[in-house]
């Protein structure tokens, strides 16, 4: 796919092509690991809207699952470093939003880029935990402000979604994991529409609290189905 790839990204109006080959390339990922996803949508995305797109981090898988999850195109908002990933970095420069944590004036880059994708239609994907958190006990980290800022300030609607088992199929965390299911829950949309900067936190938490319930009634199911072997007696 690379010499299409490198076609796709000459212009902007190109990101659109370049978006169907990455879920392509997301999904031959995703099989040939032997992964497949399961999806339960409470609302189904209109096609030419922007929204924002959120969504629990636990794996490297979370970025494939994503693309292959929404139908709309879409930007990553992510971390400046992934750009130093040979090949990868390469496209990854190109494609998305890059954050640089460390340099308040990227935050306003961020912002005047994620306009630019929003006046051509696109949608943005952030994962507001910020990364990948360090303890794996963890079930959801908290939330950072950048994605509801953002929503706010463009007015535009913010969809959760829950990943409920990429942590169990390749965590960071070496050799664990292995093939199976994963799991996708896309919730309603949350509104922004008259929303101001003092109603960030609020939407913030309501947003954290839809995809927390979610992995905790995932959690719940996974239980509920595993086998339970009594012990005979003799």
């Amino acid at each position: 796919m690379l010499p299409f790839l490198l076609v796709s990204i000459v212009s902007e109006k190109g990101y659109p092509y370049y978006f169907k080959m990455s879920r392509i390339w997301a999904k031959f990922i995703l099989f040939g690991m032997g992964f497949y996803y399961k999806i339960e949508k409470n609302q189904t995305l209109e096609p030419n809207k922007s929204y924002m797109i959120v969504a629990n981090h636990t794996s490297m898988t979370d970025i494939m699952l994503m693309l292959a999850t929404v139908k709309n195109p879409f930007v990553f908002v992510g971390k400046v470093e992934l750009g130093k990933i040979p090949l990868f970095g390469f496209f990854y420069k190109r494609t998305c939003i890059l954050v640089d944590r460390g340099c308040s004036k990227s935050r306003l880059t961020v912002f005047n880029e994620a306009q630019k994708r929003l006046d051509r239609g696109l949608s943005v994907c952030i994962f507001p935990e910020g990364g990948v958190p360090d303890d794996e006990s963890l079930l959801l980290d908290t939330f950072k402000d950048g994605a509801f800022r953002l929503a706010i300030e463009h007015q535009i609607p913010i969809v959760p979604i829950t990943f409920a088992d990429n942590k169990k199929r390749l965590s960071y965390t070496f050799f664990s994991g292995g093939p199976g299911l994963m799991r996708v829950k896309i919730h309603e949309q949350i509104e922004t529409s008259g929303k101001t900067g003092s109603d960030r936190r609020h939407i913030r938490e309501e947003v954290r609290d839809v995809i927390y319930n979610q992995l905790v009634q995932f959690e719940k199911e996974s239980k509920e189905k595993k086998p339970i072997f009594a012990k005979s007696k003799v």
